[in-house]
């Protein structure tokens, strides 16, 4: 099986994706792993396109795999491959909730590994309003090549009963 998740920084990819590796048995495959080095121990420094595209597409190779994130303009072979494609169309404001919770909770808990700042947040409260102006569009365009395979989840009700299925 093939799964591939996609919405909002905040929408409950993560989540998502832990449930349904746990219930299916499949690895999971987290897009930001792939995109972000994390091996620098700095913020925000992005991997190399080469190495990033080479790995997605050892993923993509595997039988069985979730790969979730937010990225969309590299990574459409997850897209064309998927069995089935969640999509979080979660609204802007949870989403923000989320990631200031998330945020405050790996600070106290000290669960930091990517040595996320203050202003780190801010850019991804930032990021995140982008997110839903311009790259929502345009990842329904893409979603919209694979419509028959697209499911939606719009409240964590939908996630809840996707989880049980």
């Amino acid at each position: 099986m093939r799964i591939r998740i996609i919405g909002a920084s905040g929408s409950g990819k993560t989540f998502l994706a832990k449930q349904l590796g746990e219930k299916y048995h499949i690895p999971i495959c987290s897009l930001d792993d792939l995109f972000w080095d994390n091996s620098k121990g700095a913020y925000n420094c992005k991997r190399d396109e080469n190495s990033r595209d080479a790995m997605l597409e050892q993923v993509v190779s595997r039988e069985d795999w979730i790969i979730e994130g937010v990225q969309f303009t590299w990574c459409e072979s997850s897209f064309a491959q998927a069995d089935v494609i969640y999509f979080l169309d979660t609204s802007p404001l949870l989403c923000r909730v989320r990631i200031i919770r998330r945020f405050f909770k790996r600070k106290f808990n000290r669960t930091n590994r990517k040595n996320e700042t203050l202003s780190s947040l801010i850019s991804l409260l930032k990021w995140t309003n982008k997110f839903y102006h311009v790259n929502l569009p345009q990842i329904r365009s893409i979603l919209s090549k694979y419509e028959t395979k697209v499911v939606t989840l719009s409240r964590k009700q939908d996630i809840k009963h996707c989880i049980s299925l």
